[in-house]
């Protein structure tokens, strides 16, 4: 039988996977609910997502397993960033006749660019940069919410929740938008540090819940009286992340602290973007929510060089899996 290609594109919450043929058309596809990362439960979760969908790709496609061995595969994997988890989880049992394990963002970069040279900003939740100049990887950030992330969705959040309990004490000017995201912890902040980081002998109760409900995740939100886990909770880059809409939403209202946000958002691109014109990148393509949130403005500071992916991370994983 011709050799097939398979890709996968794993996230932190989705997996996806397609399988085409020799002539690179989609034979079949699909995409569950899983986390996906390399980083949780040490690449199990990813495998079982994995194996999942295997299965229901090869049912799809109406082929048996054995046919495994004619499939070229590539795996583009969150969490992928250390080589040393890519190598770990390549050596897991496959059936195919190649794999190769890879970073979520080279996935993103092949296909943004159909698998030419090229650079490629995520900037989502996270954020990370990748580049191509005849055929040398160039790689910057993608270090995570803790240590990097400095263009993502949750950092800036993050600063936003920050400044709006700065404004709240007096410490710094406010803006109607500080002032809305204290009410969503009915400007308290205590709530607001029950949703940042709770302790692991906090007694949580209806009281100290009502106000943080609206924000936290249906994962965080804890029964009435629920004693903790014995280990510490912190709110997530996603959560964080999710104040950034907020941000735009008062930019239109000409809100000051909106557009102090925009601009340190803008000058973190910024920096980015000049490390990648030192490479000589002649072109970028922004990935991510928060990046298409900004892409008007990102065309119009850099004309010519900020551009829209030509195809999806998916389809640049069948694009590595042929290399």
């Amino acid at each position: 039988m011709a050799q097939m290609y398979l890709g996968v594109d794993g996230g932190g919450t989705k997996c996806r996977m397609r399988l085409c043929d020799q002539n690179f058309d989609v034979i079949s596809d699909a995409e569950i609910a899983a986390p996906s990362n390399l980083q949780v439960a040490n690449g199990d979760a990813a495998y079982a997502a994995i194996n999942k969908l295997v299965k229901i790709v090869f049912a799809k496609a109406n082929i048996e397993m054995e046919q495994a061995k004619d499939i070229y595969a590539c795996f583009g994997m969150a969490g992928a960033r250390l080589l040393s988890d890519r190598k770990k989880f390549a050596a897991r049992s496959f059936p195919f006749a190649s794999l190769i394990v890879v970073d979520d963002i080279d996935i993103a970069r092949a296909g943004a660019h159909l698998g030419e040279d090229g650079g490629v900003l995520i900037i989502g939740t996270g954020s990370a940069g990748l580049g191509q100049v005849d055929g040398t990887r160039h790689q910057v950030g993608g270090w995570g919410f803790l240590v990097g992330d400095t263009m993502s969705g949750a950092w800036l959040g993050r600063k936003l929740v920050r400044k709006s309990l700065l404004a709240f004490e007096g410490l710094e000017p406010g803006s109607a938008l500080t002032k809305a995201v204290m009410e969503k912890f009915d400007n308290d902040p205590q709530k607001l540090m029950t949703w940042s980081f709770t302790n692991s002998a906090a007694l949580v109760s209806d009281d100290n819940l009502q106000g943080v409900k609206q924000v936290l995740s249906p994962r965080q939100v804890l029964a009435p009286r629920q004693i903790l886990a014995p280990r510490q909770i912190h709110a997530r880059p996603v959560d964080y992340g999710a104040f950034v809409p907020m941000i735009f939403d008062y930019l239109e209202q000409n809100d000051a602290i909106a557009k102090q946000l925009v601009e340190i958002e803008l000058a973190a691109i910024r920096q980015y973007v000049q490390w990648f014109e030192q490479r000589a990148i002649k072109s970028i393509a922004i990935v991510g929510g928060l990046g298409q949130r900004l892409f008007p403005m990102l065309e119009k500071i850099y004309p010519g060089l900020i551009i829209q992916p030509k195809s999806s991370p998916l389809n640049g994983a069948i694009i590595l899996s042929a290399k």
